[in-house]
């Protein structure tokens, strides 16, 4: 939109200064009004939405069809000065159009960075004067970076000599694409297309978190988010527990909900974290109604309150507003129903639960053992299977306490001490170009298009062999019907992080090269040795009580698959 808009008429460029400064103060405005004010509090998101777009599609029109408004009986007896601006001025590259162009971008323009998070989240709330000067710095390198985005692709369309001709195809061409954004916008389809896009695809999000001091970067390996969740873990894997004086040494007491403004699926009900100490593991999620990261990170929240909430886990979200129209209850009970929350959430209007867990990132995962200790916590998208092993040891550890029956219904490996660990001999392996370093049949670390051919010699023990066309990128690698993926692992049981970007895929799980059968995991039909990949999580395909060396093959029957890694159990 800034390039096509800066070189939309006769490329010049104080037309992309103006664009890319009217839109820097509008994010800088908008955010500011909206963060420290409440006299929007009651202006809908869709009113924004509404503008926005109307706005963009409004130019569109103009810009393919110049003669629009002057065939409109008494629109320039009417709104001459508007017109000017909106239709002829535009037209005639006037700065004004230029500026409303950028203006209307402001309000669309939805960051999901760490550095943006934090200013509003960690700084405005402290301090107005340093979180104001913090986000005009952030809002100038932003500007900056796009005016020379801007820049370049006018030199670039002015040396291609396709925007030559005022009236011509290139012309209409940006005209469309306005049009197209700015219908999208109206009815909501962008936000829709970001959420299906991977998150961090070249890796910008983790680059942030690890230079603001995150707790590892999203290419990272899947390990505990911190060193001191390791302790839980392992004690639960090994069946011995840690004791009050163990705890109290390695991990924070959790601190008590403040300042909730309102409460969602609880019944009007307050709740508090103490209430459940001594009976409840707890999951506390940060998150934002409109943060696409956290719209992302929701069903797999969802899938474990589904899972474990008999067992013994309660997940709270703590909803955090990034603007002040998120305070409205009535917006955060719409979007808890728009996404299938079922979980209690409560509003943290005023960041007083969110600065009582020192927190910095949206979405980020709190877990609460059953003595009130924060044993696991989690930043950002990913490690899904990371999360739910916390999850798996903390509620083992109060069933034990409990003298409770653990039976953790459609879970992974849920007793753990019953595994032979020392049996695992194969390494998480990935298929993203960023770490598919076990890659076997093709070039590893390149990101790109890959048409492959599975050998016809025996597999090698821990190698990546994949069949078909691959498009590798950082953290995953999609294939469609018709490829296939074989990976020959020493252990118990296989599972593969993935998910279907374009509707549910249909693949069929072979092991040793015949139908999974009884060895059939948790997410495979065993009569048919089928499985639907709906969703983006962890999948469990082979599940064996005896560990040994076999061969998993998959085959892409239906849909496009994204695979990111195999996990053994």
């Amino acid at each position: 939109m800034i390039i096509g808009g800066s070189v939309a008429g006769e490329g010049h460029w104080r037309r992309a200064l103006a664009i890319v400064g009217a839109l820097s103060a509008s994010v800088f405005l908008f955010t500011l009004v909206l963060k420290v004010s409440t006299a929007f509090i009651n202006i809908p998101a869709l009113f924004w939405q509404l503008l926005s777009g109307g706005l963009l599609v409004i130019f569109g029109l103009v810009t393919i069809f110049p003669k629009l408004w002057d065939k409109i009986p008494g629109v320039n007896a009417v709104y001459r000065k508007a017109n000017l601006a909106l239709g002829s001025g535009y037209q005639r590259q006037g700065v004004w159009g230029d500026i409303i162009v950028g203006a209307a971008l402001g309000p669309v323009f939805s960051s999901c960075s760490p550095t943006y998070f934090v200013i509003l989240a960690a700084v405005l709330p402290v301090s107005l004067v340093t979180g104001t000067l913090y986000l005009l710095a952030y809002v100038i390198g932003l500007g900056l970076f796009l005016l020379v985005i801007a820049v370049a692709g006018q030199k670039l369309v002015n040396w291609l000599g396709i925007a030559s001709n005022p009236d011509g195809w290139f012309k209409k061409a940006i005209g469309i694409l306005f049009l197209i954004v700015g219908i999208a916008v109206i009815f909501g389809w962008d936000k829709k297309l970001e959420a299906a896009l991977p998150g961090s695809a070249f890796g910008e999000i983790g680059i942030e978190q690890s230079l603001l001091g995150g707790t590892q970067p999203a290419s990272a390996p899947s390990v505990p988010s911190s060193a001191t969740t390791t302790p839980a873990i392992n004690a639960a894997a090994s069946g011995n527990f840690l004791s009050l004086v163990q705890k109290a040494a390695l991990f924070p007491k959790a601190p008590e909900l403040t300042g909730i403004a309102g409460y969602i699926n609880t019944g009007g009900q307050p709740i508090s974290l103490a209430q459940y100490r001594g009976k409840n593991v707890v999951l506390v999620d940060f998150w934002d109604y409109s943060c696409i990261n956290c719209q992302r990170t929701t069903p797999y929240l969802n899938a474990w309150y589904q899972k474990y909430k008999d067992q013994g886990l309660v997940v709270i979200g703590v909803h955090t507003p990034e603007f002040a129209f998120e305070q409205l209850q009535g917006n955060v009970q719409a979007a808890a129903e728009q996404f299938g929350i079922k979980y209690p959430v409560v509003l943290d209007n005023q960041y007083k639960t969110w600065q009582a867990f020192n927190n910095e990132y949206w979405p980020n995962e709190y877990l609460i053992d059953i003595d009130g200790y924060i044993v696991y916590n989690h930043s950002g998208e990913g490690d899904y299977d990371v999360s739910e092993h916390a999850i798996q040891a903390a509620l083992a550890e109060r069933a034990a306490r409990l003298g409770v029956t653990s039976t953790l219904k459609g879970s992974n490996t849920v007793n753990i001490p019953a595994t032979n660990l020392n049996a695992i001999e194969s390494p998480e392996t990935y298929f993203g170009s960023s770490r598919n370093q076990y890659l076997a049949n093709g070039t590893a670390g390149v990101a790109g298009t890959q048409t492959l051919a599975l050998p016809s010699t025996p597999p090698l023990l821990n190698s990546l062999y994949l069949g078909g066309t691959w498009n590798f990128l950082p953290e995953y690698a999609e294939a469609s019907a018709g490829a296939t993926v074989r990976f020959e692992y020493s252990a118990h049981d296989v599972y593969i992080v993935a998910t279907n970007p374009s509707g549910p895929v249909k693949i069929k799980v072979l092991r040793d090269g015949q139908p999974v059968g009884n060895f059939a995991g948790a997410d495979v039909n065993p009569s048919t040795s089928e499985a639907v990949i709906s969703g983006d999580r962890l999948y469990k395909l082979v599940h064996d009580a005896s560990a040994g060396v076999h061969t998993i093959q998959i085959q892409v029957e239906q849909g496009t698959l994204d695979a990111y890694t195999f996990t053994f159990g």
